[in-house]
């Protein structure tokens, strides 16, 4: 039984996780992406669509990290190039991202899904408890830890994430220096759109293989919130992502328990939980501004 939940926990967990440290990466460059949840969902559908034409679950994969990158260029092009509002321009593009995927997989509603394959390493994979628990998941499980390692290591191990840094923190100070900001937030943004693609896809592929329009529920908007939950800072994610997935896993299996609790009010359990921890981090000023990227949302003009 134990073991049962923890598994529940790590498929409930990784969506969250690669979304959310994709985000990070965005926000550390200065900028605001809230249309995590419609290229989620758009990695989703198109993840799920040619793995079931081409009958292989990793050139669905491949399709999903394009299709949420495809989606993240739109935003950079608005952003960057046109300087619209980020916020504004986000929304729009979560809301693009759900009518899109609507109408992309509406032929393949109630269609058998093509499940991931799990890896098999010998003589770990077979070991009691441990075994299933931490060697017998599918790729994209393991690559939710080694983007939140590559991250952290690139941002604060690296002239690369230094720049990053220095762009998000005062991207005059980076311009004048000689970096080209827009062209380092593009590539940020990129990145971002691609883990959105990536969690998307490992929704129709790995933890419910099938299409269900707007399937994506709202992890979106929690891996917002992870980065806040985070302060900014990758190796915090893997906390944020599994508390949240233990708080989603554990509603399904009080509803399956038949706990005398609306199920209405076990659904909504995973976003009071993303309130709560907002308002606590809220409160505490100096937490939230410690490492806060200060050109957060703030449009870039270069000089003419």
């Amino acid at each position: 039984m134990f073991e049962a939940v923890l598994l529940t926990v790590i498929t409930a967990a990784t969506p969250l996780l690669i979304a959310a440290v994709g985000e990070l990466v965005v926000e550390r460059s200065g900028v605001l992406n809230l249309g995590v949840e419609g290229m989620m969902i758009i990695g989703a559908v198109v993840g799920f669509a040619v793995a079931n034409q081409t009958g292989s679950g990793t050139l669905g994969v491949l399709a999903a990290i394009l299709a949420g990158m495809a989606m993240s260029a739109l935003f950079a092009f608005l952003v960057l190039r046109l300087v619209t509002n980020q916020v504004a321009s986000g929304l729009a593009l979560t809301i693009l991202g759900l009518g899109l995927s609507g109408m992309i997989g509406e032929s393949f509603i109630g269609i058998p899904g093509l499940r991931l394959p799990e890896l098999y390493i010998p003589g770990l994979s077979d070991l009691p408890f441990i075994g299933p628990v931490f060697f017998s998941h599918d790729a994209v499980v393991y690559i939710g830890f080694a983007l939140v390692g590559l991250v952290s290591y690139v941002l604060f191990r690296t002239r690369t994430g230094l720049i990053l840094r220095a762009v998000g923190d005062n991207h005059v100070s980076a311009h004048a220096l000689g970096y080209s900001v827009l062209k380092v937030r593009f590539l940020a943004i990129l990145f971002g759109g691609g883990c959105a693609g990536l969690a998307g896809a490992y929704m129709s592929l790995a933890y419910t293989p099938q299409w269900v329009e707007n399937m994506v529920s709202g992890r979106g908007w929690i891996a917002l919130a992870l980065v806040v939950f985070a302060s900014w800072l990758p190796m915090r994610i893997i906390a944020g992502a599994y508390l949240f997935g233990a708080v989603t896993v554990l509603t399904f299996h009080a509803q399956a328990q038949g706990i005398g609790i609306p199920s209405q009010f076990l659904s909504c359990l995973p976003y009071l939980a993303t309130i709560a921890v907002l308002v606590v981090i809220s409160a505490n000023r100096r937490l939230t501004l410690v490492n806060t990227p200060a050109c957060l949302g703030k449009p870039f003009v270069p000089d003419r």
